[in-house]
C-alpha cells in the first residue's frame, strides 16, 4: 500500500482509482477506520452465518460511530454496526447468537484498542 500527497491531500493509491483521504473532499482517516471495522465486521458476519448454515440476505449495513472529545486526539470511543438482514423466522434467534462471534473472528476488531467498544446489532427485515 502507499499514501502520496496530492494538491487535494493524501491519497491511498489504487489500481481502480486512489482513494483521497480527507474528509472536505472524501472519506477522513478515520471514517476509513470505521468503513474497514463496519466492513470486515460484515464479511465474517456472512461466514459465520454460511458457516452456520442460515439462509439469509445482508440488506444494509449502517454504521456510526463516536470519539472521545476530552481526549487531545478524539479516538474512536464507540463503533455500532447495525445489520439488516432477511432470515426466516426459525433461525433468527441463531443469527442474532451469531453476533457474539463476530469480534473475535474480525482482524481489524482484534486490532482495536480495547477502549474501543464495537456494538454489532440486528434488524430483521
Amino acid at each position: 500500500m502507499e499514501l502520496i500527497s496530492s494538491e487535494k491531500g493524501f491519497e491511498l493509491v489504487h489500481q481502480n482509482g486512489n482513494w483521497l483521504l480527507k474528509k472536505e473532499l472524501g472519506f477522513s482517516p478515520v471514517e476509513m477506520l470505521v468503513a474497514s471495522i463496519a466492513a470486515c465486521g460484515a464479511y465474517v458476519y456472512e461466514k459465520i452465518l454460511t458457516n452456520s448454515h442460515i439462509n439469509f440476505t445482508i440488506k444494509q449495513v449502517e454504521i456510526s460511530y463516536e470519539r472521545a472529545e476530552e481526549k487531545q486526539a478524539k479516538p474512536l470511543s464507540r463503533v455500532d454496526i447495525t445489520f439488516s438482514i432477511q432470515v426466516a423466522e426459525e433461525a433468527q434467534g441463531k443469527a442474532e447468537r451469531a453476533l457474539k462471534l463476530i469480534g473475535k473472528n474480525c482482524p481489524v476488531m482484534q486490532s482495536l484498542d480495547p477502549a474501543i467498544a464495537v456494538v454489532e446489532k440486528v434488524i430483521f427485515v
